[in-house]
């Protein structure tokens, strides 16, 4: 690479989107499945808020957290879908290099909120199941309110500095980004100076954003399973078994492909299976998380209903 390429700072000024398919049958077919998915996503979404809020039920730590994770949720298919189904009707892929760089820090902003939320709802259950004589006080409102405080400054200093370096980096061509949204891994490629100390700086913040997160979860289970396991009851183990798998299937299904998506930064070539890793972690798990949630709960599925009918409970 040519090192007085990279000199010239504005050379790009902006990025084209190469999107997901390139026939103009495929991106209609695209177009109708991405908008179902997303008013699905967020109709989802805000019922499952709607349920929370309505509910007394409800109003318990476990959905405290649950509520914020639909929130989101939200806000994660809103940051990437709603610009893609634009440039589909539009034909017109560009996006700034602002937009694009706006694009990825509200990425990782809530991306990063899920990775410490994950965590919260875990020690949530570890607590319930495994210090429930303690439980009230060690999770009460204002234990809750601090830790999606804490949550949100973390993630908030994760996305901060992956833009702020990436500002550092020179883009003056090529300029084609083989995703249908801005991120890291595709917009090192496109670099004509050195992302050695992005990439670094992307591993180490990763290990800690993602290894530490891990860590807590599975020591919480670990904890969690060996409670369980105590219970007499065989419908006691039942029911701890089914809050706590909800969580579980939601944690391996986000790790699981952001691990894949950001520890596969060595090739040349953005590949259609990041594009379908992509997928996975802007629409289908955000699209996921409310079946997943309400499918083995009796009491979301409870409020659900009465949001439906429009009738609130007495209890």
């Amino acid at each position: 690479m040519d090192p007085e390429a990279g000199t010239n700072r504005t050379a790009v000024t902006e990025f084209i989107l190469l999107g997901l398919v390139e026939s103009e049958t495929l991106q209609s077919m695209v177009f109708v499945f991405f908008l179902f998915a997303y008013l699905l996503t967020v109709g989802g979404n805000l019922s499952i808020l709607a349920a929370i809020l309505l509910e007394s039920k409800l109003h318990t730590p476990m959905y405290f957290f649950l509520g914020n994770l639909s929130a989101l949720d939200i806000g994660c298919i809103t940051v990437t879908v709603p610009p893609m189904l634009s440039h589909l009707v539009s034909h017109r892929r560009t996006i700034s290099y602002s937009a694009c760089l706006t694009q990825l820090f509200f990425f990782h902003l809530l991306a990063g909120m899920d990775c410490f939320l994950l965590t919260a709802m875990a020690y949530d259950r570890f607590l319930a199941i495994c210090r429930p004589l303690t439980y009230s006080t060690r999770m009460s409102q204002a234990v809750q309110r601090i830790l999606v405080a804490m949550s949100w400054a973390c993630a908030f200093s994760n996305a901060l500095t992956h833009t702020i370096a990436l500002r550092s980096l020179n883009f003056c061509g090529p300029n084609k980004i083989n995703h249908f949204y801005c991120d890291l891994p595709q917009l090192f490629q496109l670099s004509c100076s050195s992302t050695q100390s992005n990439e670094l700086l992307l591993f180490g913040v990763g290990f800690i954003m993602a290894g530490t997160p891990v860590v807590l979860i599975i020591s919480s289970y670990v904890h969690v399973a060996a409670a369980v396991l105590r219970i007499r009851s065989v419908e006691g183990r039942k029911k701890a078994f089914s809050t706590c798998g909800s969580h579980l299937t939601v944690v391996c299904l986000f790790y699981g492909t952001g691990i894949f998506n950001y520890m596969r930064l060595g090739s040349e070539e953005a590949s259609d299976k990041d594009k379908g890793v992509g997928i996975f972690n802007t629409v289908i798990n955000p699209m996921l998380n409310p079946l997943i949630y309400s499918l083995r709960n009796p009491d979301v599925q409870g409020a659900l209903w009465r949001v439906f009918v429009g009738r609130r409970s007495l209890t």
